[in-house]
Parts: structure tokens; sequence; C-alpha cells
């Protein structure tokens, strides 16, 4: 089993339910919750004006390979509705993979350790919490 650290943001519809809904659906496919942060609120960091976000983080253990378990997060934030359209827009679910064991990939698709979270205070905060 692989170690994973796992952070989450919503800002439209029902955005403490949208995450958790994300935990569940992660949790269907094999992806075991181990700690989830507490929700927080936070204002939006760039892209346009839009409504302020919950944010959370989760320790979790998968058998998935890094490419799976974000294929199996595209599919649930499909799920969830979002749509990516504007760039740091309004979402119903973000789910970004922060940690995966200690490995580095730097790929098209995908950057471990997360390229942006030692910036952003609403994934830090959360992420401290649980490790």
């Amino acid at each position: 089993m692989h170690k994973v650290f796992l952070s989450f943001g919503s800002n439209l519809g029902d955005r403490t339910q949208n995450i958790r809904i994300a935990i569940t659906g992660l949790s269907q496919h094999g992806v075991q919750l181990i700690r989830c942060s507490s929700f927080i609120e936070t204002d939006p960091v760039g892209g346009p004006p839009q409504p302020k976000y919950i944010n959370a983080a989760a320790a979790v253990e998968t058998d998935l390979s890094p490419h799976e378990l974000l294929k199996l997060i595209h599919v649930i934030e499909h799920e969830l509705g979002r749509v990516r359209t504007t760039v740091n827009g309004p979402r119903t679910i973000d789910i970004d993979i922060l940690l995966y064991d200690n490995i580095k990939i730097q790929s098209d698709e995908l950057t471990i350790p997360h390229p942006r979270m030692n910036e952003r205070d609403f994934v830090l905060k959360p992420l401290k919490e649980i490790q």
C-alpha cells in the first residue's frame, strides 16, 4: 500500500458535501481514508471573481499507481460536475495529489510533489493538521 496525501477544494454547490462525496467515491474504488483534516473556508486564489472555497486534506492508502489514482480522481471530479473551462475558475470539486510516498514525478499529466503546495495556505494548513 502507498501512502498518499490529497487536497480537496470546492466553491460551487454544497461545498462540504462535494468533498465528502469525493472522499466516499475514492473509498469505493479501494482508496482507504486514514485521516481527514478539518474543513476550512478560504478565499479564492487567482482566476476570475468567484465564491469562497471549502478546503480539506486527507491521508489515504492505495494500491493504485500515481497515474491510475489521477485517472480515478478525474472520473470523480467529472461525476461531481467539474467542468474545466477557466484556469483557476470556480469548481464543484478539485482533488490534487500532493504527496505519494516519497516519489517524485514530473510529466505533462502529473507532478508530485504538487508544484505549488508550499505556496498555498489553503493546502498547507489542512495538510499540517493530518501529518
